[in-house]
């Protein structure tokens, strides 16, 4: 009885506590992640209030915007550029197809950046009225966290206000990293990169990952004279070694020039443009150069390290598996926590953190069949393992099918660049381990690929599927033949 008593007593004290905190929920940034764990909890009847810097296409500490990197000054923006660089080789393909076309194309940079800036205004919009018909409280300001249940915005005009939460969540994503090198100050990132006045005649993009393969393949798409320098000997590492391949091949055939294992070592500005110099030696002059050098977390001026979150080497916030931080009432989700930094990763963190703490529903993300793309022209998709991870975590030998062909709407156009697609399988149990693809489409149909795997689909299973023909999409359910087979005793691993 006595401990009924104290229990009750304890119980009592903690509701009266909870009715002093202003709200349930308080998210600090309000991209693809915050925004959806803020409507979610609100869905689950929590109490939420979201902080978000002022719009700009271009951020900064100060500036970012409702919804976040990916639909501001990333994943759509990128995506529209990518659209409008593919209409110049589709138009090439199409003289063999009937259309008499002049000479001459023109081609209007302005009038591209101008409907890129109206379609992220409109998302802007859209993400604000999502956030209000949740109930969701939003304050345009900086947040930052002054002890586990208190954070303090700081308005434009730089009044401050303090609200205590009995959770907080730290959302706030990455920033464009530059690196360390004489003249860094004259290039750019992908924040300016998506809304240059003037479409470049030369870039030079350093940088092998996503960023720099999309953008050297969009302002070569355009028109301009690119120039691209990585520090492996391929671009896009952590990726399938043999796709990797392709796509240096597809980037080399729509004539952009690459630099492997080449580092910049100093920019100058010059009245010609600014000169570029490697660590080979070379020098050349272009008009722009793109930093792709990578991303870092956003949370040196969250306060952090003062209220005992605790944080890793590149500033990321670490987090357990259900994304509580070192401090129970504080949590994060996203880009912030360097775990997989990719939007839909970032929505399913987002859910399942709502799930946790507000849905009475434990619940982990999972991170295993997490399909992915890169939008260079054209694109590259996979979801699964590669052929060297699956060679790395067998216990007995993996199996490789691949098919290399032309597509068939290339065969009409003339144009030289094969389609490549790939099965990674597990020779024993014969599950399929891995997807990729790189040509036209590969994202659209990777997507059903990834539901597939998810749900443990085998080789035998894809080989009874009916194709649709004649699509590309079919030659996943027709790849009979090995490639060939790895045993579990050869393991190569790449350093390319």
């Amino acid at each position: 009885m006595a401990r009924k008593m104290l229990v009750d007593e304890e119980m009592n004290q903690t509701n009266q506590e909870e009715a002093y905190y202003d709200f349930d929920l308080f998210v600090i940034g309000a991209g693809s992640g915050g925004v959806r764990a803020a409507r979610f909890s609100a869905n689950y009847g929590a109490k939420v209030g979201i902080c978000e810097l002022p719009f700009h296409p271009i951020s900064s500490e100060v500036i970012g915007g409702v919804g976040g990197t990916c639909v501001i000054r990333g994943c759509v923006p990128k995506k529209i550029l990518v659209y409008g660089a593919a209409f110049g080789s589709e138009l090439e393909d199409a003289r063999n197809y009937g259309w008499e076309l002049n000479e001459k194309l023109d081609f209007n940079w302005k009038k591209l950046l101008h409907k890129k800036t109206d379609e992220i205004i409109r998302l802007n919009g859209i993400y604000k009225r999502l956030l209000s018909n949740a109930g969701v409280k939003l304050f345009e300001g900086e947040g930052k966290i002054v002890g586990p249940n208190e954070v303090e915005v700081t308005q434009l005009d730089g009044t401050k206000l303090s609200y205590s939460a009995k959770h907080i969540l730290i959302a706030t994503g990455s920033r464009a990293h530059r690196p360390p090198i004489p003249g860094q100050e004259l290039g750019i990132t992908s924040d300016e990169a998506l809304s240059l006045e003037d479409l470049p005649k030369h870039a030079v993009v350093f940088g092998g990952g996503y960023i720099a393969v999309e953008f050297a393949s969009i302002w070569r798409g355009l028109g301009a004279n690119v120039d691209l320098f990585f520090r492996k000997e391929l671009p896009l590492r952590g990726f399938d070694d043999e796709m990797r391949a392709v796509v240096a091949r597809n980037l080399e055939g729509r004539g952009i020039n690459l630099h492997p294992q080449t580092n910049l070592t100093e920019l100058i500005k010059t009245d010609n443009g600014i000169k570029v110099t490697t660590d080979h030696g070379e020098e050349l002059i272009a008009d722009v150069v793109l930093f792709a050098t990578g991303r870092l977390p956003n949370s040196k001026r969250l306060n952090l390290e003062a209220v005992g979150v605790e944080l890793d080497n590149t500033g990321a916030v670490k987090v357990d598996e259900y994304s509580c931080t070192s401090i129970p009432s504080i949590w994060a989700v996203g880009d912030v926590t360097n775990r997989m930094n990719l939007t839909p990763v970032a929505l399913m963190e987002g859910t399942c953190f709502a799930k946790t703490v507000f849905g009475k529903e434990p619940s982990k993300p999972d991170y295993s069949h997490v399909p992915c793309a890169v939008f260079s022209i054209p694109p590259l998709s996979v979801v699964g393992l590669s052929e060297e991870q699956a060679i790395e975590q067998a216990n007995g030998d993996v199996l490789v099918f691949t098919s290399t062909f032309n597509p068939m709407k290339n065969t009409v156009s003339g144009r030289q660049e094969k389609t490549v697609m790939k099965l990674v399988v597990d020779a024993e149990t014969d599950k399929v381990l891995g997807a990729s693809m790189c040509g036209p489409d590969a994202p659209e149909i990777m997507q059903g690929i990834a539901v597939a795997l998810k749900c443990g689909a085998t080789k035998a299973q894809f080989d009874s599927t009916v194709g649709i023909h004649p699509s590309a999409a079919e030659e996943f359910v027709t790849m009979r033949s090995v490639s060939r087979r790895i045993t579990c005793s050869g393991k190569p691993k790449t350093n390319l």
